[in-house]
């Protein structure tokens, strides 16, 4: 058996590395799959006052611009509406709630089998907010049974939300007159007193509620702590507990509440490239998107990796590596 020199077993060594090299520039310099900037993309929103619709349609704007593909935001009933359509492939992104998100990759609740989301970044926090006529005899939780409640549009995070409170406060939801309205509708219904009282779970402010405040004197109804642990008890943890801010909405009393984290999500078999430019194009835009949907100016790199139990999507994941100081 031949022995090589020291110098010819460097040579070899030298000539291998040079073609592992070559093959990774190669690799990093094949042009990315963009097929996707071809087709048009939507946007899984909510309802038009809702938080959710004006931060959609807002992140559609910039991400037509900015990335030459024609994306769209959709009216839905929310979170549970929103995971539907993006598991099923009838919108690329949508916003959602933390615990119908829990609930969509357990593949329980509202759920009959785990759906195939991923997450693109955390949000923000929702807020839980039941309101109430300021003139109203309605003063705590247990005061909504036998009375005309909206508790969110059906498949909306809303319904689940409120469901869920109404269990721990030890309200029979069945006693309830439910008209089962989405936000635009609530608001109407309370302003020609066919409602007493609405549930709604979004950002701060909400511009339906606020418009509402403008012309028709509001309260909130607290949410007491002890109803907050029975949720988290039952629901793993996936609340906390807040307070409105004195003089939200025109209220000048403290309002204590829950809040539930607000993801973007995006379908588990969504092209890398798009979502990893969605995600940059959703950090470089947050001021000019926050001019028409405040919410965004709460997005923090920092915060948004924070997305347990669901998983980063390969494109986020990329974006935040590129960017991690």
């Amino acid at each position: 058996m031949t022995r090589r020199s020291p110098r010819a077993m460097l040579r070899m060594l030298f000539a291998l590395l040079l073609c592992v090299l070559s093959a990774s520039a190669l690799a990093s310099c094949a042009p990315e799959d963009r097929s996707w900037a071809d087709k048009p993309q939507a946007i899984a929103g909510g309802g038009a006052t809702g938080v959710y619709y004006s931060y959609g349609q807002q992140f559609a704007e910039v991400l037509t611009t900015r990335l030459g593909a024609g994306f769209t935001v959709q009216q839905t009933n929310g979170s549970v509406d929103n995971l539907e359509r993006v598991g099923s492939g009838r919108a690329v992104l949508g916003f959602a709630q933390g615990d119908a998100v829990a609930d969509a990759v357990a593949g329980t609740g509202a759920f009959p089998e785990a759906v195939p989301i991923v997450a693109v970044a955390r949000l923000y926090d929702e807020y839980v907010h039941i309101v109430v006529r300021e003139g109203s005899d309605v003063h705590d939780l247990g005061d909504l049974a036998g009375r005309a409640v909206s508790l969110g549009a059906r498949g909306s995070g809303v319904e689940l939300v409120a469901g869920r409170v109404l269990a721990a406060a030890h309200v029979d939801a069945t006693t309830i007159r439910n008209p089962a309205l989405g936000l635009e509708g609530s608001i109407a219904a309370l302003r020609k007193g066919e409602i007493e009282a609405f549930f709604w779970v979004g950002g701060l402010p909400t511009p339906g509620i606020a418009t509402l405040s403008a012309d028709t004197p509001i309260r909130l109804l607290s949410i007491p702590p002890p109803v907050v642990d029975a949720v988290n008890a039952a629901h793993a943890g996936a609340y906390r507990q807040a307070d409105f801010p004195i003089g939200g909405y025109g209220i000048d009393t403290s309002t204590v509440t829950m809040t539930v984290p607000n993801y973007l999500v995006a379908r588990a078999d969504a092209p890398e490239g798009l979502i990893h430019d969605a995600t940059a194009v959703l950090f470089d835009e947050r001021v000019t998107i926050a001019r028409r949907a405040p919410a965004a100016a709460l997005l923090d790199r920092r915060q948004a990796i924070f997305t347990d139990p669901i998983a980063l999507h390969a494109g986020a994941v990329r974006y935040y590596r590129e960017t991690h100081d």
